[in-house]
């Protein structure tokens, strides 16, 4: 069995990684993949919490976070795509070419 502090690691490493990218990056889609990976490594550590206490609020939580997740992901998506549409070398400072 695995221990509780090798998941919290993990989810300490995967937040550190993917808080790096989106300070490092200017891209928009890679902001926005480090955004999902952080989103990720934040579910990884509620579910380790909730088994070693076991309480399902973690995982329900986690349900939460999922579907969150995956409507920032079509808003989000759409909203890159449509900015990577317009100037394909676009920065995160490109977003206000989106105004009417």
């Amino acid at each position: 069995m695995v221990a509780t502090y090798w998941y919290l690691a993990l989810g300490a490493v995967v937040f550190a990684l993917g808080t790096f990218g989106l300070l490092v990056r200017r891209n928009p889609l890679v902001m926005f993949m480090c955004v999902e990976l952080m989103l990720n490594a934040v579910s990884v550590t509620f579910v380790a919490l909730a088994r070693q206490m076991g309480d399902l609020g973690g995982q329900i939580s986690v349900l939460f976070v999922l579907v969150v997740a995956a409507a920032e992901a079509v808003v989000g998506l759409a909203i890159v795509v449509a900015v990577m549409r317009r100037r394909p070398g676009a920065t995160a400072d490109d977003v206000s070419s989106l105004s009417g």
